[in-house]
């Protein structure tokens, strides 16, 4: 599907912003195109492997490789975070929640198992549990301010300050096929390239020097504009990780999430993709060579952005419009979680929903992303707080009916912490 024609002259743009744009970036292109063929052999080898595991307890003992590991892949599972009984008790009652509420919204319509719900009493609890804010605490502080900025306190920003963004659950039935979440990359679709702040996270990318982007650099996130267009289901803040808390027991080939588990070289290549076109079948053997890829500002294509809702999706790469990534071999379950494991992914990992589940119990998640104070975030949870006291939808998510008139909705009594009343911004003062 073409995009408007203005973004040709946004390639233009943004390569007349760099000096030697094209001769740095056929260059890079060249590096990256050869370090995947590398590393994709690599992760296809090791599959389930590849993806770093960790207790909860031990995450201020691990070593400096293993957290660079961690940071690398851009993906890890935190082991007991939460007591199995209470993850499933949770479990319990949000089933019991869905049924003495028939009308919820979910999907499949005919046989809901995701549901556009956002206030129920587990949910609440589980964001406000002290161990789930720790772990997310821990993931903010994989953050560091450049080297130019690192002696400079960024005003209104504090990484040992959790806030709590309201998203969904899904209960998930074995033998049900689920094509809703293909590869894909959340938290800012076209405005990577359109908005200048958020170009600013990829600058080592544009200028040629890929291999020291940094995924985890601080500054360029805070105010980037993530959500120029407005689309509902597209996140307005900052998360520096995605994640979910396990309510199940589950495995790979039971619905679980798969990653491409390299942060730093899906980056470099989603980034610099547009500026290429390939003059080899996408399938060739040849397809790593340099000499098969032309750069090329002619065409508005930016593969894998899709217009969506008067907006935009992506990035949604495929084998066809990004095959060096070889998505079919380098898209990686997660390894087997118990109830009260949580998995998180950086914000910008490719990841997906294994479309088969295979098991024989549901693939019960409650999503829980790790969210830093800042001043954009904590302006969202400011508006997110109205949503919860009235039990309304909160800000970033589809319009549609609240859950103020449904049985079991939470209330602030509900929230467990002290500090998970600050993350909701009920309470603005210092955590005791």
């Amino acid at each position: 599907m073409t995009l408007p024609a203005r973004f040709a002259d946004l390639k233009a743009t943004i390569a007349a912003s760099y000096p030697d744009f094209e001769q740095n970036a056929t260059r890079s292109w060249g590096e990256i195109l050869q370090e995947l063929d590398k590393v994709t052999k690599i992760i296809k080898e090791e599959g389930v492997d590849y993806i770093p595991q960790v207790n909860f307890a031990d995450l201020n003992n691990l070593s400096k490789e293993e957290v660079e590991k961690i940071k690398r892949r851009g993906t890890v599972v935190i082991k007991d975070v939460v007591p199995d009984e209470q993850a499933m008790k949770w479990k319990e009652q949000l089933a019991e929640f869905v049924t003495v509420n028939p009308t919820v919204e979910g999907v499949p319509e005919h046989d809901k198992q995701f549901f556009q719900l956002y206030w129920t009493k587990p949910q609440v609890q589980a964001r406000s549990h002290p161990n789930v804010l720790a772990a997310t605490v821990w993931l903010n502080n994989l953050y560091r301010t450049s080297s130019a900025t690192k002696n400079l306190k960024l005003e209104g920003v504090d990484l040992n300050v959790p806030l709590t963004y309201a998203d969904r659950f899904r209960i998930r039935k074995p033998g049900v096929q689920w094509a809703l979440h293909p590869p894909h990359v959340d938290g800012g679709t076209i405005e990577r390239w359109e908005d200048s702040r958020f170009r600013r996270c990829f600058e080592n990318i544009f200028t040629g020097n890929w291999r020291m982007h940094d995924p985890f650099e601080l500054e360029g996130r805070l105010d980037a504009r993530s959500s120029l267009y407005g689309r509902p289901n597209q996140s307005t803040v900052f998360r520096t990780f995605q994640g979910w808390l396990a309510l199940s027991e589950t495995a790979p080939t039971q619905g679980t999430l798969k990653v491409f588990p390299d942060v730093l070289l899906s980056n470099a290549y989603l980034i610099l993709r547009p500026f290429f076109t390939p003059t080899v079948p996408s399938d060739s053997e040849e397809i790593y060579d340099i000499k098969n890829w032309k750069f090329d500002l002619s065409k508005p294509d930016f593969p894998g952005i899709l217009p969506r809702d008067g907006g935009y999706y992506g990035p949604r790469p495929t084998p066809e419009l990004h095959p060096n990534l070889k998505l079919n071999e380098t898209m990686i379950s997660v390894p087997k979680v118990n109830p009260g494991d949580t998995v998180f992914w950086h914000c910008d990992v490719v990841h997906s929903v294994e479309i088969e589940h295979t098991g024989k119990g549901d693939s019960a998640v409650m999503y829980i992303p790790a969210v830093p104070l800042t001043p954009q975030n904590q302006a969202y949870i400011e508006r997110q707080k109205i949503a919860f006291l009235e039990g309304q939808r909160p800000p970033d998510f589809p319009k549609g009916e609240g859950e103020a008139g449904y049985l079991g909705v939470a209330s602030v009594d509900d929230v467990i912490s002290q500090e998970g009343k600050r993350a909701m911004g009920l309470v603005v003062e210092g955590v005791a």
